[in-house]
């Protein structure tokens, strides 16, 4: 039974049938996925994964609802009273799990540990401005420059609240220094307000929460399912991920290899979602060294040289990754941004170099390579859509230019921490989330590295000014036309410059079994509030 994202959020908005007279009393939902959750220290790593595992223990100041748009959760009110200064209303009554009161202390302490360094969200902590508390439910935010999507940030940033006394009595004031591995409590530990609590954790095993009886979204009737157990269990290999779903043995897949999508889609016990994701999957390359780290070319570093870059991008054949990898759920893009019409990025922009194997290697001779290199691709196997076999066959179609490129496949949780160290010659990696505006994908991953958390994702190091300066300009300014004309600049700079290689959009296919009801989301977040089972 195959249900696009469109068709579930319309039953999940109260514009489709009815779940049915099924009964809703306490369930436990299994569910599985192909990689495990990185760490609980919801400040440590900005992956949509772990973000959304986390998203059930921890809170943001507000939330998404089923149709994408901010809507309150920590805090009640907003309002803007300076064009840099935010203040917002807290909840009150809200417990921690522990039952201590949250106050706007917590806030503070939170918004300034997500700017700290070892902070992976410190771009977006930064952006949101300095906290100040007014009163114990009234926090002031003071932003460097006007931020047009603040509320954005603060609604899809993931700047979770945590609560300050608990992280300084476990000694964790600081975030994890995630790509240095560091070991910390928050790491297997967690205490949130939200409403399911974190029972135990075993890494590559399985982890179990509870429904949290205090949870303040009782009350406003935000907790609309049955769930009041989670028991998630990776699951790697991907037929056992299937048989486990067939058996009966889970209850969900958040991602049911694309290969068996026909057959899951005839079984009347299985039901299968797909819908675009915002996620854009894209390969980097190391601009910055004088010699590439994992290559047999010395004294040079051949991806300095645009006319390599661009060799590699015309032999990239991503049509072919759709119709043989991906089995029709891509959209192949050359905008490399999340979500390019709902960036507003004009679709005349959308327009890939040609697949010319015959350009490209002229491209590689006239740079001094006419035979080609060698070189190591780092590449994630249990993070996006068949991203190994994406890795593989790109690697195939290189050969053909002569580029030798070995595929270095590793699971996320060593992957992250290595790349993360700009520990690589060439990479893969998918940006997305849930709000599509540019400057989520400009500032992170493509504006140069600094302090303030920007580029923290650029892991090919590269620094061109002018592209800054319209990203930092683009970042203050409120006339949302000149707004989006340096954006669009900047992306043609991007493009004109191939500073990476865009390969496509994700689109994701969900499957449960037929007597559980979900609700998808187009950043790929699991809402566990929201499921119901029979």
């Amino acid at each position: 039974m195959k249900h696009t994202f469109a068709a579930t959020f319309a039953v999940a908005l109260g514009l489709g049938a009815a779940v049915g007279h099924a009964d809703l009393g306490a369930k436990t939902l299994r569910w599985a996925s192909q990689g495990d959750i990185a760490t609980h220290d919801p400040h440590a790593q900005n992956e949509s994964f772990n973000n959304q595992f986390n998203g059930q223990i921890y809170e943001q100041l507000l939330v998404r609802d089923k149709s994408m748009k901010p809507i309150p959760g920590l805090a009640t009110e907003w309002k803007q009273t300076s064009p840099t200064t935010w203040v917002f209303k807290l909840r009150q009554g809200v417990t921690w799990h522990d039952g201590s009161k949250f106050t706007a202390d917590d806030v503070v302490f939170s918004i300034t540990r997500a700017q700290a360094e070892t902070s992976n969200m410190k771009v977006y902590g930064n952006a949101i401005g300095k906290p100040k508390k007014i009163d114990d439910y009234t926090v002031e935010l003071t932003t460097p420059v006007p931020n047009p999507v603040l509320i954005d940030m603060v609604s899809a940033g993931n700047i979770f609240m945590m609560s300050k006394a608990w992280c300084e009595k476990n000694k964790v004031e600081k975030p994890q220094d995630f790509k240095n591995k560091e070991e910390t409590y928050a790491i297997r530990n967690a205490m949130g307000t939200g409403p399911f609590m974190l029972v135990s954790r075993e890494p590559d095993v399985k982890t179990v929460l509870k429904k949290n009886p205090n949870w303040w979204g009782l009350k406003e009737k935000r907790f609309e399912g049955n769930v009041t157990e989670v028991i998630y269990t990776p699951i790697k290999a991907q037929g056992t991920r299937v048989a486990a779903l067939l058996s009966g043995e889970v209850d969900f897949i958040l991602d049911p290899p694309v290969q068996d999508l026909d057959k899951l889609k005839k079984e009347k016990s299985i039901k299968t979602y797909e819908g675009r994701e915002n996620r854009i999957i894209f390969i980097g390359m190391d601009q910055a060294r004088d010699e590439l780290l994992y290559s047999n070319v010395k004294g040079k570093n051949p991806f300095k040289d645009k006319r390599v870059r661009q060799a590699l991008y015309q032999a990239a054949d991503v049509e072919a990754l759709k119709k043989t990898v991906m089995r029709g759920l891509s959209v192949p893009t050359a905008i490399n941004v999340s979500n390019p019409t709902a960036a507003g990025i004009p679709a005349s922009m959308d327009k890939r170099y040609p697949l010319d194997i015959n350009a490209a290697k002229k491209l590689l001779a006239e740079a001094g390579y006419p035979n080609g290199f060698e070189v190591t691709m780092d590449c994630p196997n249990d993070r996006y859509i068949n991203d190994e076999k994406i890795c593989v066959a790109l690697a195939a179609m290189w050969s053909k230019i002569g580029v030798t490129v070995k595929v270095a496949a590793i699971p996320k949780a060593n992957y992250f921490p290595k790349v993360q160290k700009l520990d690589t010659s060439m990479y893969m990696l998918g940006w997305g989330g849930a709000t599509t505006d540019a400057m989520f994908t400009l500032g992170p991953v493509l504006h140069s590295r600094n302090d303030k958390g920007k580029g923290e994702y650029n892991w090919g190091n590269y620094k061109i000014a002018e592209f800054d300066d319209l990203i930092d300009k683009a970042e203050g300014e409120m006339d949302l036309k000149k707004r989006q004309e340096m954006i669009n600049k900047a992306m043609q700079i991007h493009h004109d410059q191939i500073l990476h290689i865009p390969l496509h959009l994700q689109v994701i296919p969900w499957a449960s079994k037929s007597t559980v009801s979900v609700v998808p989301r187009p950043d790929n977040w699991l809402e566990t509030t929201w499921i119901k089972m029979q």
